[in-house]
């Protein structure tokens, strides 16, 4: 007799699916975990784009920088040099020294600035030189680091962005605890779910951004040490010929 019911009691006992694969946790996410994700999706589409832009930027000025100084070293006449400087469009180097020779043939047209010691012209006005250089070098490094904040504040703030998506998510998961009077896995398994995932692309989003913050900080930095060394071998190349008392 004892047997029926015990069969009759596992008969009436619930079979409870859980399902917390990633499409199903998003879905089934509060409004605000799932706010969050899109923030920390967002954040990260414009990271890689940026990151593919920037990549771009420094391939093409690499090489153009290149053409350019090897037509520096070879030509003869900066005048020459000046003609051709629209090829190297992509040149960062070219770019300064562009501002400059604009600023010798002001400084060559001006009768304070210039006189003529026999059949040579003489310039002063070396340190007007120098400031154009260091403006135009400086407006050089600061097109390079331009829109890398973005990737500098995704990575600072992206696993905190995650944090917050996983606290709600599990403070989701006591709620419905206090709600239904159980633990189980049935009740729980939701919340942690979407709280896991947002930590997780919180991380996604973050862990690139940093890596690529990092990369281009330090191309950058190789990118200045270039430019002043151009500026230093520019600035000695006309002290010598073309200013006085050098």
């Amino acid at each position: 007799m004892m047997l029926p019911l015990f069969v009759n009691a596992a008969q009436a006992a619930p079979s409870v699916s859980v399902n917390t694969n990633t499409v199903d946790a998003i879905a089934q996410a509060s409004p605000i975990v799932q706010g969050t994700l899109v923030i920390l999706i967002v954040m990260s589409v414009f990271c890689w784009a940026i990151g593919f832009s920037k990549f771009q930027t420094f391939k093409k000025m690499v090489q153009s920088d290149e053409l350019f100084m090897n037509k520096f070293w070879k030509v003869n006449s900066l005048d020459t040099l000046y003609e051709d400087v629209d090829q190297y469009k992509d040149s960062s180097l070219a770019r300064v020294f562009k501002a400059a020779y604009l600023e010798m043939k002001k400084i060559s047209e001006s009768p304070l600035m210039s006189k003529t010691e026999g059949d040579k012209q003489v310039l002063t006005g070396l340190d007007n030189l120098e400031r154009i250089l260091n403006k135009a070098t400086q407006n050089e490094i600061a097109k390079l680091e331009s829109r890398l904040t973005v990737l500098a504040t995704t990575g600072s703030t992206g696993p905190f962005i995650g944090l917050f998506g996983t606290v709600w998510g599990i403070m989701g998961s006591f709620h419905k605890i206090g709600l239904t009077g159980s633990a189980s896995l049935a009740v729980v398994a939701p919340g942690i779910s979407e709280a896991l995932i947002s930590t997780a692309i919180g991380l996604a989003a973050a862990i690139p951004a940093v890596v690529l913050y990092n990369n281009f900080i330090a191309k950058i930095r190789k990118q200045e040490i270039a430019l002043n060394n151009f500026s230093a071998d520019f600035l000695n190349i006309v002290k010598r010929n073309f200013f006085q008392g050098n």
